[in-house]
């Protein structure tokens, strides 16, 4: 796939999941991240007339889309504009996006994928879907492009983001985040710090991530690794708002509010997080309305 592919790529995605199909907030979050790049046409051009980091845009995604993620958010937007913002940065940024709820490339493939993106352009950004579905030691292939080199081979891959969607941890996070809730602390009080190192110990010995025993995470090339927070039934509200809005409906109150008291929440007898998020909120929402 071409550089102008991938951000093509990632336009779509971003309108495709327009607010919800969403609501999965890792996929949302890859959605939003696209506006670091702005799209003008198809013609393969890689240069600031055709790519230019859109700082205010992703702003302004992260706080209308992504809901009840307030360690993703802060962390993604501060990360983003810091790298984003150095004309010279000394290794590419590599971002671990972990929550609850493709199939990896061979080595060689894997490697010239990358590496002929990162000729094409620079600024190029890889995303690793399903890593709990990649083999392990598969993503140890890449790791010479996660270090400081200035050039492989010719290729600088410094500029470029390098972003891994896994399920490793969430139930550390889920934990976490019910122990706020039980004791009666806002979760807006968890940080990064009550999260990250867990999250990197849960991927490294999880024998089912393809980051176990990853020498990505044992030489310290993971950034960041990003928790996403179980939704609660307000943050489901805000879900089914956002979609009456996306589709041009006005949006109801009473109608977000009863869509949302008839999902499923864990656990059973406090009902507190959603199961599936707000992953079904497009389909269920006309059954709700008159």
């Amino acid at each position: 796939m071409k550089a102008v592919e991938i951000y093509l790529l990632l336009h779509l995605i971003l309108t495709a999941s327009v607010l919800v199909n969403t609501f999965d907030p890792i996929t949302v979050t890859v959605g939003v991240i696209s506006n670091l790049w702005q799209l003008f046409n198809t013609h393969e051009r890689c240069d600031s007339e055709w790519i230019s980091f859109n700082a205010e845009g992703l702003r302004a995604d992260l706080e209308s889309k992504l809901f009840g993620q307030h360690i993703a958010s802060r962390v993604i937007l501060k990360a983003v504009n810091g790298f984003m913002s150095d004309d010279n940065p000394q290794k590419p940024l590599v971002l671990s996006l972990h929550g609850r709820s493709g199939t990896g490339k061979n080595f060689s493939q894997l490697q010239q994928w990358i590496k002929g993106n990162a000729t094409n352009c620079e600024r190029s950004m890889f995303i690793f879907d399903e890593m709990d579905e990649m083999n392990p030691g598969l993503i140890d292939s890449i790791k010479s492009f996660l270090n400081h080199y200035k050039k492989l081979d010719g290729v600088s891959y410094r500029k470029a983001i390098f972003i891994f969607l896994s399920n490793a941890g969430g139930e550390v996070i889920t934990e976490t985040a019910l122990d706020f809730w039980k004791e009666g602390r806002n979760r807006d009080e968890i940080k990064l710090i009550d999260l990250e190192t867990s999250l990197s110990a849960s991927a490294f010995n999880d024998i089912n991530s393809g980051f176990w025993h990853s020498r990505l995470i044992d030489d310290n090339l993971v950034d960041f690794f990003i928790p996403f927070l179980p939704l609660e039934y307000r943050h489901v509200v805000q879900c089914a708002m956002a979609e009456m809005k996306a589709k041009g409906l006005e949006p109801d109150q009473d109608v977000a509010a009863e869509l949302a008291k008839d999902l499923i929440y864990f656990p059973k007898s406090e009902r507190v997080f959603s199961v599936q998020g707000c992953k079904t909120i497009e389909k269920r929402l006309y059954h709700y309305i008159d």
